[in-house]
């Protein structure tokens, strides 16, 4: 492909990506894999450019642009070598007299209000930054230091005690400490939250919002003792853990929960669960570095529906937790009604319940939690609070 024809094929990707992100489709990484499996003339070459053109126009622009053509549009203001581009063949038509590119934003504007007081905008550009490859070493069966010299590059994470950096855009699916079980690739913020929880072997744990299975995995490696159960209502999500925990050699009991009678599905675990993880569905604005159509995708009507699905699940997870236990909150957001204000609005409802301080060398206090952020932690961001029952 000349240069020019993988500028319109990042705009003709990009016109998908924002189809998407309206109607609420796949993200832009499956947009692009599904763009190029029907096109095999496009080498490897090809799909990193098309594909680094595209990602670079997301991250440029936080409003969804008018279309793929504005996007590259507003990459050309940037770089008159991409300018030059339209107009020749195979590429876009020429630009025409006064016809804008999109906008160089950071934050989509109504959501400035929403981020925590300690998101302050110099630290806006970090959040789109690219993010590292961190893997967690499965402590069940290694000792980090011995799976060093198994990744080239790497440096131990300086938060997590589990944690190996590695450069951005690594790919190690099939790495033999990868398919042996013996690490997996997780964000350092992440690996936080479970050591936020601090499990022990005996306890009863449950993981509300377990997804795939991640934190319910470290869980695991942290305490092999105890007994863990992962839950989730995404079918396909969950799904994967089974064959996550087998290669990790984890014991971790599953259950599809069909929402709203999630309670009676949980009913043994009423009032005896040592801890609650709720990993609840959020905006993911900590996760920008990685989905940064995320931005394109989050309204103020979606937001709305995420603050009172976090509600809800605080409350069943409230009701599985003995007295003396505890349920950590925890979401991958920057905005303070999905974090410090949930937290907040949690005790008042519950004015029996109380908070203690976040077992973690990270983060910076806010409200009853702490606040994991790209820039002052070098990790995605998080919100993570514990609260207990007395």
């Amino acid at each position: 492909m000349t240069p020019a024809a993988r500028l319109q094929a990042a705009a003709e990707i990009l016109d998908e990506v924002i189809a998407a992100a309206r109607d609420d489709g796949p993200p832009a990484d499956a947009v692009v894999t599904r763009y190029f499996k029907t096109r095999r003339y496009a080498g490897s070459g090809d799909r990193r450019a098309v594909r680094e053109l595209v990602f670079r126009a997301i991250r440029r622009s936080a409003e969804i642009p008018a279309d793929g053509r504005a996007a590259m549009l507003g990459l050309a203001d940037d770089d008159p070598e991409l300018g030059a581009l339209f107009g020749e063949v195979r590429g876009p038509e020429a630009r025409t007299d006064g016809e804008r590119g999109a906008d160089a934003t950071i934050v989509p504007q109504w959501l400035e209000s929403e981020f925590s007081p300690l998101v302050a905008t110099a630290e806006w550009p970090a959040l789109l930054e690219r993010a590292p490859l961190d893997l967690r070493v499965n402590a069940a069966r290694a000792k980090r230091d011995d799976l060093l010299d198994n990744f080239p590059g790497a440096e131990p994470t300086p938060l997590s005690p589990w944690g190996l950096r590695l450069p951005a855009d690594g790919r190690l699916d099939d790495h033999p400490a990868i398919t042996g079980g013996l690490a997996e690739v997780q964000d350092e913020g992440s690996q936080l939250i479970a050591l936020a929880c601090t499990p022990r072997d005996g306890d009863l744990l449950v993981d509300l919002c377990a997804g795939a299975g991640g934190k319910a995995l470290a869980l695991a490696a942290a305490a092999p003792g105890a007994r863990i159960l992962a839950t989730d209502s995404n079918r396909a999500r969950l799904s994967k853990l089974g064959p996550r925990a087998a290669r990790a050699g984890a014991t971790i009991d599953t259950l599809l929960l069909n929402p709203p009678n999630e309670l009676e599905a949980l009913a043994e675990w009423h009032n005896a669960s040592d801890l609650v993880l709720v990993d609840a569905p959020c905006s993911g604005s900590g996760t920008w570095r990685r989905n940064p159509d995320g931005r394109w995708r989050l309204t103020p009507e979606r937001l709305e529906r995420l603050l009172a699905a976090q509600a809800r699940l605080l409350h069943l997870g409230a009701a599985l937790v003995k007295p003396g236990g505890r349920l950590v909150y925890a979401v991958c957001s920057l905005l303070t009604r999905e974090g410090a204000g949930q937290a907040a609005a949690f005790l008042d409802r519950h004015s029996s319940w109380v908070f203690e301080e976040t077992p973690i060398r990270a983060g910076r206090s806010d409200g009853v939690g702490r606040l994991l952020t790209p820039a002052h932690d070098a990790t995605d961001g998080f919100f993570v609070a514990r609260l207990v029952r007395p």
